[in-house]
């Protein structure tokens, strides 16, 4: 089958690949990929900033695809069901996180597209317990950014607490996704930009966003919350500056730059600066079935298998609105 894959660290950029199309084990699905989001997280792999992973390694991690083949064990899939794949591809199911329903924070978890070869590829294998229907009004295309700009994106949301005035900084795939879910919940969104980036001021209004301006102002009033998307360690205290007291703020990459030393007055009168690390199968499926409920629109810039480099300077770039997928 035909892939694209990182075969070196510090290549930063991914390499066309023949591998021989891959056998489900007795718990695995082997899916025919329809369509793969390129994520940013694919861009920390391939620029070697999360490292450790097998080389050479397939990235994509918002999987959209068909089952071509069940292993032995699978029931919950049959052959020609659409199923979505995501980041988090394995966990023990025994340690302490596990039991605790934290699943995301298993420390022999495994990762699709880090660990697990992912979709820059024709077929993908999966472990079907962590696979999930997807919601029918979304087609190949459309789907493949919720199962990581939707999902990680969902997690943040829920640890940014229930504040009606959220602040969001870095408006792509992932921010574009939660703002009109924040929306629709009668919340106020305002959207934080790179200064300058006028294109991506009208893409935050445009999906709802009640202000958007540059991160380095501030917004018309005071935030209960805010999330960063954006890999930019200086927007947390620029964040905390602009909540409220008790505001939280969320930091919702796997890797960001250093955050700067800052006065230990931004961060008092209870202010909270959390991560959120990976997802959760329940976060999927509550996500997913919302996700079912909203008429979500999300925007998508397609990208031919073999253009997979394109689409991850363009990533890299900010070039993109929305999200960049994919199509084998």
């Amino acid at each position: 089958m035909r892939a694209m894959a990182v075969t070196r660290p510090d290549a930063h950029r991914v390499e066309p690949i023949e591998l021989g199309t891959p056998a489900p084990g007795v718990s695995e699905i082997l899916v025919r990929v329809m369509a793969c989001g390129v994520c940013r997280t694919d861009l920390h792999v391939v620029d070697g900033e999360l490292t450790g992973a097998p080389m050479p390694i397939v990235p994509g991690h918002e999987i959209v695809g068909r089952v071509e083949r069940c292993g032995a064990g699978v029931t919950a899939f049959e052959p020609g069901a659409r199923v979505g794949i995501p980041w988090l591809g394995w966990s023990c199911g025994e340690c302490e996180f596990c039991l605790a329903g934290r699943e995301n924070l298993c420390r022999r978890a495994r990762y699709t597209g880090y660990q697990i070869n992912g979709g820059y590829a024709e077929y993908a294998v999966a472990d079907a317990r962590f696979c999930f229907s997807l919601p029918a009004t979304y087609d190949d295309t459309h789907a493949a950014p919720l199962l990581c700009a939707g999902l990680i994106g969902y997690r943040a949301y829920r640890m940014a607490g229930p504040g009606p005035r959220l602040g969001v900084y870095g408006f792509g795939a992932a921010a574009h996704v939660i703002a009109q879910v924040a929306v629709h919940q009668g919340r106020e969104v305002y959207a934080f930009v790179s200064p300058g980036d006028d294109q991506a001021m009208r893409f935050a209004r445009d999906v709802g966003a009640r202000w958007a301006g540059p991160s380095n102002e501030p917004p018309p009033v005071p935030l209960d919350c805010a999330i960063i998307f954006a890999p930019v360690g200086r927007l947390v205290p620029e964040a905390l500056l602009r909540t409220k007291p008790g505001g939280v703020v969320v930091c919702a990459g796997i890797h960001m730059s250093d955050i700067p030393s800052f006065p230990y007055r931004l961060l008092w009168e209870e202010r909270v600066v959390r991560s959120v690390a990976n997802l959760t199968r329940r976060d999927a499926e509550e996500f997913l079935s919302l996700a079912g409920d909203l008429p979500l629109r999300t925007h998508i810039q397609t990208y031919p298998l073999a253009e997979a480099n394109q689409a991850l300077d363009d990533l890299r770039a900010g070039r993109i609105s929305g999200a960049a997928v994919l199509v084998p």
